[in-house]
């Protein structure tokens, strides 16, 4: 990466929200308290998904990945978000940076096709009931697990490679609060319309190849569930859909702005609010949406605890 008159280049200050110095003290308290609920939220389906029995099943072994995988996601960008609202130092190193771009960009990538995954799941849950064992095999939900992950974190590695590459000439302020590409991109002192349609082309195939994939899937639920004559039945399969199309809208919606929004009016301020989104709101959302109506899990929730009070109680 080029540097201005040949100096020595040690990272980026990550301005965040410094433009709003009264808000930060607030933020910083709204945004802990997100991310302690995320772990605890998230962590909370990992341990029932293992626990109990009833749960292992093609929607829990994705869900509990989703859990994992926004776990990640968060921490590789709050934490360090958390540090520079309490300080006044908010810088980051290269390499800090760059490690950021990179797992905060695979595991969106991830989570992209994860979610597609998890639509084709409850399209074989409701619209192919009695082969759904047999669709849904152990080792086929293992290998579109691992290949969301795969595809995932190779186009991280690209994208990660390409924009780093990109001539800087000393400039190192970043006017958003993690390494994410539109706000790097803006750093560039060379013209940067071939990097940008570039990353314009792998955002269309990456975001809108599963959203395709859960509208198809979605489409065929409906058809399917208009012919159920009972209305429990009904219920239940709309049970079964929300909570996957509610954390659908709120993922895809935001991404889609950050990334297939022109260049042009990409609005720097907007920009950092709509990835509070993807970054924080909805990996703190996910597990309370999947569960507040979920009787299966509250289920698996009350047999773990009234195991543990049984097990005190026989102590």
């Amino acid at each position: 990466m080029e540097q201005k008159n040949g100096s020595s280049f040690t990272g980026f200050i990550l301005l965040g929200f410094s433009d709003r110095p009264q808000l930060e003290r607030v933020l910083f308290v709204v945004f802990l308290i997100f991310y302690l609920l995320t772990l605890l939220g998230n962590t909370t389906i990992i341990a029932l998904s293992r626990l109990d029995p009833h749960l292992q099943t093609p929607m829990y072994f994705f869900l509990s990945n989703l859990s994992f995988l926004d776990l990640c996601y968060t921490t590789s960008t709050v934490p360090q978000l958390l540090v520079h609202l309490r300080g006044a130092d908010k810088s980051i190193s290269f390499g800090g940076c760059v490690a950021q771009l990179f797992f905060s960009l695979g595991l969106g990538c991830t989570e992209c096709f994860l979610l597609g995954v998890m639509a084709f799941d409850r399209y074989a849950a409701v619209c192919r009931p009695l082969h759904y064992t047999v669709i849904m095999h152990p080792r086929l939900c293992a290998l579109m697990a691992s290949a969301s992950w795969f595809i995932g974190f190779a186009n991280s590695s690209l994208q990660t490679v390409l924009i780093f590459l990109v001539p800087l000439c000393g400039r190192n302020k970043i006017d958003h609060f993690f390494c994410e590409i539109p706000p790097l991109l803006k750093l560039a002192c060379v013209d940067t319309i071939v990097i940008e349609s570039e990353v314009f082309s792998v955002s269309v195939v990456v975001l809108l190849i599963p959203v395709a994939l859960i509208t198809y899937s979605y489409g065929r639920i409906v058809r399917v569930v208009l012919r159920i004559k009972s209305a429990a039945g009904q219920r239940k399969a709309f049970r079964i859909c929300g909570s996957h199309l509610t954390v659908v809208s709120l993922f895809y919606g935001t991404a889609i702005y950050a990334y297939l929004h022109s260049s042009n009016n990409y609005s720097q301020e907007k920009g950092k609010f709509v990835s509070l989104f993807y970054t924080i709101v909805t990996p703190m959302a996910n597990p309370f949406i999947y569960t507040l109506r979920n009787k299966d899990v509250m289920g698996a929730m009350k047999k773990v605890f009234c195991r543990g009070n049984d097990s005190d109680d026989l102590g």
